[in-house]
């Protein structure tokens, strides 16, 4: 099973766009993603960027309606199912495929209908002794974000035959 989704624009920010995309073959397999994103700054001595699933998929306050972390066995900061860390982006892109992940499209857990938000800074592992670091890793300013969704196989075949993974294409908002 394949889902995915594209990234939602804020105009005031830098206009990062592009796909991520899951794939899980059973219910208890491990997870797999590939983020596909552009639109970074061109400075490539710029810090990561941290990307996380956050409970809501609900654009409408563009990315601040999406919710907190999704935090479902109320654990501290990094060990949320959808906590990926961080990402370095190269000439504005980020191609990254991440496999065995802790977050699941199957069952009460699921992240199906739930959203991937891009944030503007380098996520601290929470190690950054306070509470917002045991929370969301001081990872500021929520950058982009897209709802997961159902989409076409095809796409994570063809992403990952460019060496990359995506999400399926939705509506931006």
């Amino acid at each position: 099973t394949a889902t995915g989704c594209v990234s939602k624009i804020d105009a005031d920010k830098p206009q990062v766009t592009g796909q991520v995309l899951f794939r899980q073959h059973y219910s208890h397999g491990r997870l797999e993603a590939i983020f596909y994103l552009d639109g970074f700054p061109l400075d490539n001595n710029q810090s990561g960027r941290a990307i996380h699933i956050h409970e809501l998929g609900d654009l409408s306050n563009g990315c601040d309606s999406t919710g907190g972390h999704y935090n479902p066995f109320g654990v501290n900061h990094p060990r949320h199912p959808g906590d990926f860390g961080n990402f370095f982006p190269k000439e504005g892109k980020i191609r990254k495929y991440k496999t065995n992940l802790f977050a699941t499209m199957f069952g009460p857990y699921s992240i199906m209908g739930r959203s991937v938000v891009i944030h503007e800074q380098e996520d601290d592992m929470g190690k950054g002794n306070n509470k917002a670091s045991l929370e969301n890793g001081n990872a500021g300013k929520r950058l982009a974000c897209c709802v997961i969704g159902i989409c076409n196989k095809n796409l994570w075949e063809e992403k990952l035959s460019e060496k990359c993974v995506s999400l399926c294409r939705v509506s931006f908002l």
